[in-house]
């Protein structure tokens, strides 16, 4: 009884080969960018977070009843806010950057520059690359948040 072996030629697993060989050379630079979209994410996701600070102390603002006041606690954290009857942080590391640490005695953002130099324009920045252009800019007089992520 002759027994006929079963398997793939030289020229199948060539062929298989040079196919999964084009497949990556398509795929691979579609994830190389995935960097940059991290960074695009996360400076969405800070900016995201300010917004929830900023509605959070205004809550906060809001239920004490208060509005003369100029502070308000939050957890351990005292935040200042604008003397106004809308209770938004004000742009400082006692206004904004405490509601972002909200007891936390870490930095506001880890992973991120923090700019408290003009408070109508509190920027934070992701660290690297710590440009202009991938970043989130808190207005400590409006409130308002905006993002610039147009090369991360």
């Amino acid at each position: 009884m002759k027994h006929q072996q079963a398997g793939f030629t030289l020229i199948e697993l060539v062929v298989v080969i040079v196919i999964l060989a084009a497949l990556a050379a398509i795929a691979l630079p579609r994830y190389i960018n995935l960097g940059s979209e991290a960074r695009i994410a996360s400076v969405n996701a800070v900016a995201g977070g300010l917004r929830a600070a900023v509605a959070v102390v205004q809550a906060r603002y809001v239920v004490n009843g208060n509005n003369a006041a100029t502070s308000v606690t939050m957890l351990d954290s005292t935040v200042v806010t604008v003397n106004a009857i809308t209770g938004i942080p004000i742009g400082t590391a006692a206004g904004i950057g405490s509601a972002l640490q909200a007891g936390n005695s870490a930095a506001p953002v880890d992973g991120y520059t923090t700019s408290y130099a003009v408070p109508a324009a509190v920027i934070f920045r992701i660290t690297p690359p710590n440009t202009a252009n991938c970043q989130a800019t808190y207005n400590g007089t409006t409130g308002a948040v905006t993002t610039n992520v147009t090369v991360c």
